[in-house]
């Protein structure tokens, strides 16, 4: 009898273990999922699915993902990959058991994959702003300047051209100059008349920037839903039956409006009294502590009125209450007392000491008004934004410790993918339009303080 050798017998041996496991792995299915009390979900860093804002996990996808993990009394895992691709490969090699994003519906993904929950429709429109001479037919885009990055809405728009004839001025700006949230709103403040982004991007804009018209589609309809592998069914049949019965849901509804509907910007009213010789009722308490950060009193007055317009009661989009505006899990740490988020003093207190770590974040600053600016930058944002276009504006040969023209840029490109997928970023996608803005309005409003407030 012939003698099979060792070496091949351990071979045989080793590839019989792995594709054990691999079929073990891939067999993971709803009661597995229950039995470990834990649903690992995929998903991409984006404004519509999944990004940190103010040190807190936030996003669409992400709280939909939330509700239905909980309704199968399970905890939520998030696991965040590259792109559409990286979530399929990421699915198929077991690294997760539900992809929890629009991924798009295609037929050589249906031999692997069972599309579940809700279907959307996604797909390209033209952003413009509100008035009497909006474009409702694409052929009105004859003549007209276009402004897109590199990408898909640059592809979409040379077709649509060739399709009119030509006729469209498209402007290809760079990605290193502005992102296409950027654009959008150069759009909204007339600087450009048009540019291009998928209907849900331009939803959530929308609701920055009240003034824009999004309804001209330019492209065909693209289905797009959550998915598991083709070993899942039963996680495919409970996704499907959640999203039906909990779409119509108070807390689906109050998700969708918090991302889709709702203004993101605090109204704003005249509080300065100059004949008084006030900013705001709160003055007193803003002296006080502003001396624990070495603050001009004036500058965290401004702080707190463009946070929350002194309103002590007010709750932002994204859960932020009080004064200072601290997002929930902020405020615990920096001990405001449960109930207490909306006591002025408490709120003022808190905010201070967050401000004192921000310092310390950022003591590399040498130059106390830059290191003001990457305060408030952080306190808007986030640590952890700041510090990623610090590290993009070291990789890049700009000085990561001076704001302007510098770390700004690169916090004004965190929501294009190129940069926000940068090795040296460690915290996503940001929407940087609104942290810049709030930086120049905290410190342009000081200045008014100053002029008209006595010290």
């Amino acid at each position: 009898m012939k003698t099979v050798p060792f070496a091949y017998v351990c071979v045989v041996l080793c590839l019989l273990l792995a594709a054990c496991g691999k079929s073990k792995e891939e067999a993971v299915d709803l009661p597995q999922i229950i039995e470990r009390g834990e649903l690992t979900v995929l998903t991409v860093s984006g404004s519509t699915s999944y990004f940190n804002y103010r040190g807190e996990p936030m996003g669409f996808q992400y709280e939909l993902a939330q509700q239905f993990a909980r309704s199968l009394g399970v905890k939520l895992n998030v696991k965040i990959v590259k792109d559409e691709n990286a979530l399929v490969d990421s699915l198929l090699a077991g690294k997760g058991d539900l992809i929890a994003y629009n991924l798009a519906v295609t037929n050589r993904r249906k031999d692997k994959l069972i599309y579940c929950g809700e279907e959307n429709i996604t797909h390209q429109v033209i952003v413009q702003r509100r008035g009497k001479n909006v474009l409702t037919d694409v052929t009105q885009l004859v003549d007209r300047d276009v402004y897109v990055n590199p990408g898909v809405y640059r592809v979409r728009l040379a077709n649509l051209n060739k399709e009119l004839g030509g006729g469209i001025r498209l402007h290809v700006m760079p990605a290193d100059s502005v992102s296409a949230e950027g654009l959008i709103t150069q759009v909204a403040e007339g600087v450009i008349d048009y540019t291009v982004a998928t209907n849900e991007v331009a939803r959530i804009n929308k609701t920055y920037y009240p003034n824009l018209d999004i309804r001209l589609k330019i492209s065909f309809d693209q289905r797009s839903s959550w998915a598991v592998r083709k070993t899942s069914p039963r996680l495919a049949e409970a996704a499907d039956k959640w999203h039906k019965e909990n779409i119509n849901s108070a807390e689906f509804r109050a998700s969708a409006q918090r991302y889709f509907e709702l203004n993101k910007h605090v109204s704003h009213g005249a509080i300065l009294s100059v004949a008084d010789g006030k900013i705001s009722v709160y003055d007193d308490l803003f002296r006080k502590y502003a001396k624990q950060i070495g603050w001009d009193w004036r500058l965290l007055a401004s702080l707190a009125y463009t946070e929350s317009n002194f309103d002590p009661n007010v709750t932002s989009w994204a859960g932020a209450k009080g004064l200072m505006q601290l997002m929930p899990a902020t405020s615990r740490a920096m001990g405001v007392p449960a109930g207490k988020e909306n006591d002025p003093e408490e709120s003022i207190r808190a905010g201070v000491k967050l401000i004192a770590a921000l310092q310390q974040i950022f003591k590399k600053v040498d130059d106390p008004a830059e290191q003001v600016k990457f305060v408030l930058a952080a306190y808007n944002a986030g640590a952890g934004h700041v510090t990623d276009a610090i590290a993009l504006a070291r990789k890049y040969g700009r000085d990561p410790y001076v704001w302007e023209h510098n770390v700004a840029h690169y916090i004004l490109l965190k929501s294009n993918e190129e940069f926000y997928q940068d090795p040296v970023c460690k915290n996503g996608y940001f929407r940087g339009t609104e942290t810049y803005n709030f930086v120049r309005e905290v410190l342009e409003r000081t200045e008014v303080y100053k002029e008209k407030i006595r010290s």
